[in-house]
């Protein structure tokens, strides 16, 4: 009986072609496909046959399945702990859990609890239960100003464009108050620490605007991984809602918010459907047990050529090297970041830019 078999624990990076495929097919026979942003799974075996995964992406336990024959042992909860401590070894001890509604109750067992529920498809779960209360409160002390119109955005800034400026310039002024989160995953070509450093320089002339670090909690990879996904296109309307019953349920009552300002997005398809799906579980006033949210699509600032500005342009036109065009799309004081991203990453800078504005070149943002 397979029970009585001692399972080995063992870690596998996805890198590995061959057990990754072993895994593939592992998930398919239980009804599971495998997530592209996983970078690590923890496997079970027994007599060398594989009994059991969990999938690791940052601080995400995802693509859990165990051996039909050992569903009801202790095996689920060595699982979890292994991945627990694989995750803590990777310095990730706050933890979320992605599986559907029917499995909340043994995740329960292994320390994990609710934290959003989409229907019959998915639950995120995370190891503590105070997790995101404590968040919300420390949110509510530290910056709730009272008001009839307190606006939100969140924004990557990656980097941070005369666009994302235009945004909150736009929300400020229809705002009694503005909080600003900029997402704090750091997948993206700019670091967190620079993306977050960009947007307070260059909203230092509102008044009324507060710049928050985004937290686990918004557009991470634990409640909306897609977005890290965007390149290779994978959209999963899950994630999207998950992440926003998150803002709506949590984050919004704590500091007030009751308009959610957002750019239209002409181009990628990734934040074009988050922007619909928005729409859909902010304002609905039936999908979620909490205030409804407004939200305003704000036309895109256009360039001298009248196509819309983009984080994504500057960064090609970066990594083209083409500094002097890219300086034309940001706020003066995005533009010793775009220097420092192009000293780090070894691009030659051009002499004319040098020579405009030798001092403007500073280290270590």
């Amino acid at each position: 009986m397979y029970a009585e078999k001692m399972p080995e624990f063992g870690t596998v990076e996805t890198s590995n072609g061959i057990v990754k495929e072993e895994i593939i097919r592992f998930l398919h026979s239980n009804g599971l496909g495998i997530d592209d942003d996983i970078e690590q799974f923890v496997i079970a075996r027994a007599d060398k046959e594989l009994i059991a995964c969990a999938g690791l992406a940052g601080n995400t336990l995802k693509c859990i399945a165990v051996h039909i024959e050992w569903r009801g042992t202790s095996l689920g909860l060595q699982l979890i702990r292994e991945a627990e401590y694989l995750a803590n070894q990777n310095g990730d001890h706050h933890l979320f859990l992605l599986t559907c509604p029917d499995n909340v109750k043994s995740f329960r067992g292994c320390g994990f609890y609710p934290l959003a529920t989409l229907e019959n498809k998915a639950t995120l779960m995370e190891n503590t239960p105070v997790g995101i209360h404590r968040y919300c409160k420390k949110l509510r002390a530290d910056f709730f100003i009272p008001a009839d119109k307190i606006g939100g955005i969140v924004m990557n800034a990656n980097p941070f464009t005369l666009g994302h400026q235009f945004l909150i310039e736009q929300a400020s002024r229809a705002s009694n108050w503005l909080h600003v989160f900029v997402v704090e995953e750091n997948l993206s070509q700019f670091s967190f620490n620079d993306r977050i450093a960009m947007v307070r320089d260059g909203v230092k002339h509102l008044s009324n605007v507060t710049v928050h670090p985004g937290s686990r909690y918004i557009i991470s990879r634990g409640t909306f991984p897609g977005y890290f996904l965007k390149e290779k296109q994978v959209v999963n309307d899950v994630y999207s809602a998950i992440d926003l019953i998150i803002f709506r349920r949590y984050i919004a009552p704590s500091l007030g918010i009751t308009h959610r300002f957002v750019g239209t997005e002409p181009y990628c398809k990734v934040t074009a459907q988050y922007n619909q799906a928005m729409h859909h579980w902010l304002e609905d006033e039936c999908v979620i047990p909490a205030n409804s949210i407004t939200v305003h699509e704000i036309d895109r600032k256009t360039d001298e050529n009248n196509y819309p500005i983009s984080a994504s342009a500057v960064r090609s036109l970066l990594n083209e090297n083409k500094l002097s065009v890219a300086k034309n799309r940001v706020p003066e004081s995005t533009t010793p970041y775009l220097y420092n991203w192009l000293r780090a990453n070894h691009h030659d800078l051009p002499e004319p830019c040098l020579a405009e504005n030798p001092m403007s070149i500073s280290v270590g943002h």
